[in-house]
């Protein structure tokens, strides 16, 4: 079974918050199976797209763009009369978005019944914001960072004005003040060398406490998901930054060279410099 890991397949920085990736085809596709790690806004801009999620299909066209939680989903691809297929993805974490709802004070009202997208329609003033998104990867690395940030509070606080704070129902799944608080702690450490202890301090829970809820919210462990994303995040240093591996194994919380070559054959059945070559 072929399954596109979104972002992460993209050889985009997963390290940051907020990542934007102009996605064009010229052959359609039927039924992709697509794991979002994140939640992501989908401006199409050729073709048509059908996504399936738990609900009934959805059909849009380049007059409507898309926001969809994190999850798994099925994807058709159509190209547009010009045989092309383009939608550009605006990717960004629940953290942010946490941030952003206490920032303007926003209640998280989420029902469980709630489906997992939401479609808007293109408007004037969303056209020229898709237009500056893409100019933002004209800049380095540190300014796209920064202006994506900017753009993602810029595109949230034009929707819940036009439309209203209801869309982000369907986004969130419902969570307590304390468990915003260990999602955001946690996502936002995801590449920062802590120790279960350091994080669960953060939290301001007990060590056994934290690996508890971790489990559950994630379902896996504490020590198997910080090196997934850690060896999701080396991919991107090696083959979009061209680092090299002895250069980036601390950097990514790894004791040593070997410890990190070891972990990264097991994922990806390849060493880290012979991915390098292959690529």
């Amino acid at each position: 079974m072929n399954i596109q890991h979104l972002p992460n397949d993209l050889n985009i920085d997963t390290k940051s918050e907020v990542q934007i990736f102009d996605y064009q085809v010229a052959s359609s596709s039927i039924k992709n199976k697509v794991m979002l790690n994140t939640n992501v806004f989908s401006f199409l801009l050729e073709g048509t797209k059908e996504l399936i999620t738990q609900d009934k299909p959805t059909i849009i066209n380049k007059d409507s763009f898309l926001l969809i939680k994190s999850g798994n989903c099925l994807m058709t691809e159509n190209l547009s009369e010009t045989n092309v297929y383009r939608s550009v993805l605006f990717f960004f974490n629940d953290a942010i978005l946490l941030k952003l709802m206490q920032k303007n004070k926003l209640p998280n009202t989420i029902n469980s019944s709630s489906k997992p997208y939401e479609i808007f329609q293109y408007d004037d003033y969303i056209h020229h914001f898709v237009k500056s998104l893409i100019k933002i990867k004209e800049y380095d690395n540190s300014l796209q960072n920064s202006l994506l940030q900017t753009k993602f509070e810029e595109i949230l606080t034009y929707l819940l004005h036009r439309n209203g704070p209801e869309f982000l129902n369907n986004i969130l799944p419902y969570q307590d003040s304390q468990s915003r608080h260990f999602t955001a702690v946690v996502e936002s450490n995801k590449l920062n060398n802590l120790t279960i202890q350091e994080l669960s301090f953060l939290c301001n829970m007990s060590i056994s406490t934290f690996k508890r809820n971790f489990e559950q919210h994630y379902q896996t462990s504490p020590i198997k998901w910080f090196q997934e994303k850690r060896l999701e995040y080396s991919v991107y240093l090696l083959n979009i930054k061209k680092k090299r591996p002895i250069d980036i194994y601390s950097e990514i919380g790894f004791e040593s060279l070997s410890s990190f070559t070891q972990a990264f054959k097991v994922k990806y059945n390849t060493t880290p410099k012979q991915f390098q070559l292959e690529k």
